[in-house]
């Protein structure tokens, strides 16, 4: 058994309590629905500072350049970074898929005030951490976002590797084709063309190309060094674990949204 065989295996029990998570099940009117992306919207954000942190370590990207360590990663890395920061939208236009999400939400209805407000604390050079921590969301969002930044602050390539692959890239087709099934057969009368484009680009790239070439990324970064291997299935286990906490957040929500106390 190969190494990433090992990972995959160790991290199997995560990944099959998330393809059967109960949320899916939860989404059952347009503003479960909504409820559902005012949650997932930190994931799909942070996603993007994950990606930028690999291109940071795997690439050049100041000046004066040089070329880094990684010639075929940085390919790959670059590849990503491409599709994910500038794919081509709906509408033709050029967006990231952070920003078509977005527009996705606002066109549904949903409330992006948080995210928003949470995204100019930073850009006022709020730090990271204490922006998440005055974050008005369910202590299990604040913590999914803390677990990102934590390895991004590693600066260590092989665990934001794993974080991003085993807890994003790999999951990703197979878990957003259980929402978007939920999704066309709840609400087959409501316009989510956006939405429904969003999750369609993210099966249609992650199963074809980004995931094939994270895994070859995460090859590369493992080499034969057994202990970064160690790393990556620690890494890629507390990532699923903190992908189920989210989704709990989110379930849980929902259930007050529908079910208030009087």
């Amino acid at each position: 058994m190969n190494y990433i065989d090992q990972i995959n295996e160790y991290i199997l029990p995560e990944r099959e309590e998330l393809l059967k998570h109960p949320l899916y099940a939860k989404i059952k009117s347009i503003e479960d629905l909504n409820c559902f992306t005012e949650g997932h919207v930190y994931a799909v954000w942070d996603f993007m500072s994950l990606l930028k942190a690999l291109q940071i370590e795997l690439t050049c990207v100041s000046t004066p350049w040089f070329a880094s360590d990684y010639p075929n990663t940085r390919y790959l890395i670059n590849e990503i970074v491409l599709a994910e920061e500038s794919d081509e939208y709906i509408d033709g236009s050029r967006l990231s898929h952070f920003e078509m999400y977005i527009d996705a939400m606002s066109t549904m209805g949903a409330d992006c005030s948080k995210i928003f407000d949470f995204l100019d604390s930073i850009k006022q050079h709020q730090e990271i951490f204490k922006a998440i921590n005055a974050l008005k969301e369910d202590d299990r969002i604040k913590a999914f976002l803390k677990f990102s930044f934590d390895i991004i602050a590693t600066k260590e390539p092989h665990k934001i590797a794993s974080a991003f692959t085993f807890g994003r890239e790999d999951l990703i087709p197979a878990m957003f084709t259980s929402i978007l099934k939920e999704i066309q057969h709840n609400f087959p009368e409501t316009d989510l063309s956006k939405f429904i484009y969003y999750f369609q680009r993210h099966i249609e790239l992650d199963g074809d190309e980004h995931g094939p070439l994270a895994m070859q990324m995460i090859q590369e970064l493992g080499s034969d060094e057994d202990s970064k291997w160690t790393d990556m299935k620690i890494v890629a286990k507390e990532a699923l674990q903190k992908r189920i906490a989210l989704w709990d957040a989110i379930h849980d929500n929902l259930l007050v949204e529908v079910e208030p106390f009087v």
